[in-house]
């Protein structure tokens, strides 16, 4: 039998106890899963679209166990950009976003809020006494972005097609701007949705009186790119869904607008969008490519 406690033992005792540890550390790395991507449509600031999506980041990680990274973008460009490039494994996007990442990129939408459905809105000052939409022609509109869908993208494409008006457009970037715009006067009207209206405070939204709505239609998705397999794919749904069934994630939920979350399906939700041929008024984002 030999003696345990030569030195020579000792050593070799210990040089398999630190290769053992070795392997273990290696192997906890090699299986701590990826942190799956999620990036936000933005409609407000960067740092609002921060506070109101980490918890429900942090929230999601925890029921899928999985870690999940938020990616904030202060502008329109920037998000299509990264979008477009493929590198985000899960897109809070608009609905015509849906349409044009199903094409480029495969996106599947799963979930979406099943409270209401979007509308885009004209607004202008409370006290303005304008009555139709007929007399914005010739007047500066304000709208966040050219692909912002009910806000700009489709509100464009039906003051034009539908009521042949003439104006000239103001982008600035966020829907809070939009509305702040049109109080201060800087511009006669401004596009928005009536989910950011209604969140805006009511010191801001009883200076704006809604002039035109577009028709409704399926709100914005939480949509996940093919790669994504799709057994953690309906992990996410289901960890959604169950979000909607206690007080704390209801909360969550409502300050993201997925109020009431619901399956998506494309076909039924997003893919009717695609007979309105928007492509005259939607401006290609060019790819940051990884």
């Amino acid at each position: 039998m030999p003696d345990l406690n030569t030195a020579p033992f000792r050593f070799r005792a210990l040089v398999c106890a630190f290769i053992c540890l070795a392997l273990v550390i290696s192997g906890a790395y090699a299986t701590e899963p990826k942190p799956l991507l999620l990036s936000v449509v933005p409609r407000t600031s960067a740092t609002v679209t921060h506070r109101d999506w980490a918890p429900f980041v942090d929230r999601l990680a925890q029921d899928i166990h999985q870690p999940v990274e938020l990616r904030v973008f202060n502008t329109f460009e920037e998000f299509e950009s990264f979008a477009l490039s493929g590198r985000a494994d899960l897109l809070f996007v608009n609905p015509y976003q849906q349409v044009k990442l199903r094409s480029k990129q495969g996106f599947i939408p799963l979930v979406r809020d099943g409270s209401k459905k979007i509308s885009g809105i004209l607004v202008v000052r409370s006290d303005d006494p304008i009555k139709s939409v007929h007399e914005l022609d010739g007047k500066q509109i304000a709208f966040p972005h050219p692909n912002a869908f009910g806000a700009s993208l489709y509100m464009r494409a039906l003051l034009d097609r539908e009521y042949s008006v003439h104006f000239t457009p103001q982008y600035v970037t966020t829907h809070g701007n939009v509305y702040r715009s049109v109080i201060l006067g800087n511009v006669a009207a401004g596009g928005g949705v009536n989910v950011t209206l209604n969140q805006e405070p009511s010191a801001v939204s009883a200076q704006l009186r809604v002039l035109y709505e577009t028709p409704a239609v399926a709100p914005h998705p939480l949509a996940a790119h093919p790669h994504v397999p799709a057994a953690l794919r309906e992990e996410i749904v289901a960890a959604v869904l169950h979000m909607g069934e206690d007080d704390t994630g209801r909360e969550i939920l409502k300050r993201i607008a997925l109020t009431e979350p619901v399956r998506a399906d494309y076909g039924r939700d997003y893919q009717p969008l695609e007979r309105l041929h928007l492509e005259k008024y939607y401006v290609e984002t060019d790819v940051n490519e990884p």
